[in-house]
């Protein structure tokens, strides 16, 4: 027997993979409720959801229908193009690929996306706290120097 949408399971692949357009979608969820420093559970509370299915469409186990990312849009304050914006053109190739059946190979990066990491998270949040504008840009070129100051320390280890 042919393993079809209907007998895996929607956007399951026969080895039980997700789509890896839900596996995207699900990071920019994540990312926006953590940005807005909303926890699962009321992202959960604002769309109907219990907690657990809110983790399963940040981690691309469940596709999102039409009308639940509306409403996601809604309560997260984004346009629907948010949960697409950024994606890899070979992550919409591979779910394509995986929309038609064929088995698609995940290729892991090498690290992970330093947008989800709960560190880079945090350091946005406090940014976006400091209400001093001119405050906010001067750490923002800060930042920046210290970032080339430490690539230029590591290109010159490398010589």
């Amino acid at each position: 027997m042919v393993a079809t949408a209907a007998t895996r399971g929607r956007g399951r692949s026969p080895a039980g993979k997700p789509n890896p357009i839900d596996v995207h979608v699900g990071s920019r969820i994540r990312l926006r409720r953590t940005l807005l420093g909303m926890s699962q559970q009321k992202l959960g509370e604002a769309i109907g959801l219990t907690f657990q299915q809110v983790q399963k469409y940040e981690r691309g186990a469940n596709w999102v229908g039409s009308s639940r990312m509306f409403e996601l849009a809604r309560v997260l304050d984004v346009p629907i193009s948010y949960f697409f914006e950024e994606m890899e053109a070979d992550t919409a190739q591979r779910g394509r690929q995986h929309a038609m059946g064929h088995v698609v190979e995940v290729v892991a990066a090498d690290e992970p996306d330093p947008m989800t990491k709960r560190e880079t998270l945090e350091l946005v949040r406090a940014y976006y706290k400091i209400t001093d504008a001119k405050l906010r840009n001067r750490l923002f070129e800060m930042t920046k120097a210290l970032a080339a100051a430490g690539a230029g320390a590591v290109d010159r280890r490398a010589k």
